[in-house]
């Protein structure tokens, strides 16, 4: 079994898909439109696994649609491309993240922040604009509007670029935003999984001194030794909370089970910010004081706007900052899955779509 030569079909793929709530996995064909002219088709190399999407093959959100293609850490080679588009061409390295549609005529899209849109277009599990649902990157080939294709520098391994994509993008923007991407600022990141090793790694390049924050005492020698981290906190451990008091400009938080944030609040100098970039089912204990006692803020992110993934992709680059990565097979995905619902896995899993997705 051979894969299809995507120039011959254009419209037709094949790849992994969900088919109800139970989330599994298994082999799926189906067609993907054929290239627009403002369209860059691609061969899909490499797909990172993202939390979200195990939530979405099991429907925890409630929007799926079955059969469901997941995937929006999608990295691969130009194939074709339409006749208007400008900024790319056969054999390029590209990526497509979490989004391939917005109106791009309100207000965020004209302030480059097309991820804030009302009409944003997620790349999987979506309606597009011709009334198709979007299939990711669990696939052997992509289709997306040039817009929202972002270029791959060539000294950035293409396995360890794909999760740059949503979880790189999630950590870097927060960072640039609230204004944490200073030299000599001391930044707290709260979790040590995908998003937290990225987030790491990113304001270690921007010159921060970093603290981990960490329910698990036995991330410290990771945190400290392999990723940089200047120190290492344990929430639960109050000693190190309380000598630790006042002393963080600012706080990604990555977690996205319930935990409490008034101690996180504790940690922060006057005027210093909490950033939310995980997302808790349920809602999180905010009290008011230890805000209004130093002028704090607690605020979110998400993803970011093409033009930011493009700075993150090449700052990226510049800077080597890579995730860690388990590259995997792709009939691996189901145990993937499960292994990611332990947080069994340093730090992201990304699946080598080119060498292991075989035509059913």
């Amino acid at each position: 079994m051979t894969r299809l030569p995507e120039e011959e079909h254009p419209n037709k793929a094949f790849g992994w898909a969900a088919r109800d709530t139970s989330g599994v996995l298994s082999p799926f064909k189906f067609s993907r439109r054929a290239t627009g002219e403002k369209d860059v088709a691609f061969k899909v190399l490499y797909s990172g696994i993202c939390h979200s999407d195990l939530h979405m093959v099991k429907n925890e959100w409630g929007s799926s649609v079955y059969p469901l293609v997941p995937g929006h850490e999608i990295v691969g080679e130009v194939t074709a491309v339409g006749s208007k588009v400008q900024k790319f061409k056969v054999g390029d390295r590209v990526g497509v993240g979490c989004m391939v549609g917005s109106c791009q005529s309100c207000d965020s899209c004209t302030n480059k922040l097309e991820n804030y849109c009302p009409k944003m277009i997620l790349t999987y599990g979506a309606k597009y604009y011709d009334g198709t649902i979007t299939y990711g990157g669990y696939s052997n080939n992509m289709v997306a509007d040039e817009h929202f294709i972002v270029r791959i520098p060539d000294n950035l391994p293409l396995d360890a670029a794909a999760p740059l994509l949503c979880a790189g993008i999630t950590v870097y923007s927060p960072l640039r935003y609230y204004g944490l991407d200073k030299p000599d600022l001391h930044v707290g990141v709260v979790g040590l999984g995908g998003l937290g090793h990225v987030a790491v790694k990113f304001a270690k390049a921007m010159g921060a001194k970093v603290t981990v924050i960490s329910t698990s005492p036995n991330k410290k020698k990771e945190a400290l030794e392999k990723l940089g981290a200047d120190s290492f906190l344990v929430s639960r451990d109050q000693e190190q909370l309380q000598a630790a008091i006042g002393t963080l400009d600012g706080i990604i938080d990555t977690v996205s089970a319930q935990h409490p944030l008034l101690p996180l609040i504790g940690l922060l100098k006057t005027h210093g910010k909490l950033v939310l970039v995980g997302a808790p089912e349920k809602p999180l204990e905010l009290p008011a004081f230890p805000l209004l006692q130093g002028r704090k803020i607690v605020g979110g992110s998400m993803i970011g706007g093409m033009k930011e993934t493009q700075e993150m992709m090449d700052f990226a680059a510049k800077h080597s900052v890579k995730p860690d990565v388990e590259v995997i097979p792709m009939d691996y995905v189901n145990t993937a899955m499960e292994r990611l619902l332990k947080a069994d896995v340093k730090y992201r899993f990304v699946i080598d779509i080119g060498n292991t997705l075989k035509a059913a």
